[in-house]
């Protein structure tokens, strides 16, 4: 089984509008909508649309967690989330407009019992489940929960993907995860050197690789992605054609996509593709992938993910 998990999950309200947002003015929407997020129920999300189950974990507060969790439930998404006694699970806000803006809530606040319980749904994790780590920890937590989160199930076969920044990735690498997914900004951030082109990124990514991660997925935005799997074969793919409308989720949804593809086939050029379908097919699109969308970009792709 896959686990997710999503520490600050959110209620994304997202406004479009059709002229540019003027910040001190009123400003009117032309249509809005809701979205049920955070980077771990994301990848569950589009796992579902590829038929991978999965299991979201996380926490959930007040009014507005209740409704994110009916919302999840409402989906088809299989959750088991802990309640947190006081605070109001985010609302993040996004404008749409002639530029992205987003004002992100703040969250609840994680007590200790509350991460106890969490740590007690994860000792249940044994051979062959992966767990999906993606996001930042919130301000309540030592921000080394993820090393020590790994260090508790070292051992027990689990397949561990990490999508996150800087000291929360670094920590992670000794324990060997199975995947790492920097975007190439925070992948210069990690090796401490600016990174041009294709060569300078395989680079950095076997400098984490020396350090312990198996495979390691640099998302570039519209320039594709690079791997390098852990067989050390690097793979280029650059992205469909399409028109780039959203950015939140993207990353997301690349990781559940090489997820998917990897333990459906086995096979990294696969899971490569799939990854790269599913990121750009919630990048051209106002919420996240479909099947259809990412089905139609799929074919698209068939026969690229090059070995460099």
């Amino acid at each position: 089984m896959i686990y997710t998990v999503t520490f600050n999950p959110a209620i994304d309200y997202v406004l479009r509008m059709e002229g540019p947002f003027v910040p001190g003015a009123v400003n009117r929407a032309s249509g809005e909508d809701y979205q049920f997020g955070g980077k771990g129920i994301n990848v569950s999300a589009v796992l579902a649309q590829l038929g991978c189950e999965s299991v979201a974990l996380g926490f959930v507060a007040g009014a507005t967690g209740a409704w994110l969790e009916q919302g999840l439930a409402g989906a088809g998404l299989r959750t088991d989330l802990v309640h947190l006694p006081a605070g109001m699970t985010r609302i993040n806000v996004k404008i749409k407009a002639d530029c992205e803006s987003e004002l992100n809530g703040r969250g609840p606040a994680i007590p200790p019992e509350a991460m106890a319980a969490l740590d007690a749904k994860l000792d249940a994790l044994g051979p062959g489940d992966v767990l999906v780590l993606a996001g930042s920890i919130p301000g309540s937590l030592p921000q080394d929960t993820y090393r020590r989160i790994l260090a508790r199930l070292e051992g027990r076969g689990v397949c561990a993907a990490v999508d996150a920044d800087g000291p929360l990735l670094a920590g992670v690498l000794g324990y060997r995860p199975f995947l790492i997914k920097p975007n190439h900004h925070e992948l210069a951030g990690l090796v401490g050197r600016p990174l041009h082109g294709d060569a300078e990124i395989a680079a950095a990514a076997r400098q984490l690789q020396a350090e312990g991660a198996r495979n390691v997925l640099v998302s570039m935005a519209g320039a594709g992605a690079l791997l390098l799997d852990e067989g050390g074969a690097v793979r280029r793919i650059g992205c469909p054609t399409g028109r780039a409308v959203n950015s939140v989720g993207a990353g997301d949804s690349m990781l559940a996509g090489f997820l998917a593809g990897w333990l459906q086939s086995g096979d990294y050029g696969r899971a490569l593709r799939l990854g790269i379908a599913c990121g750009s097919a919630t990048a051209f699109s106002l919420g996240l992938a479909t099947r259809a969308q990412i089905d139609a970009l799929l074919r698209e792709l068939e026969g690229g993910g090059r070995d460099a």
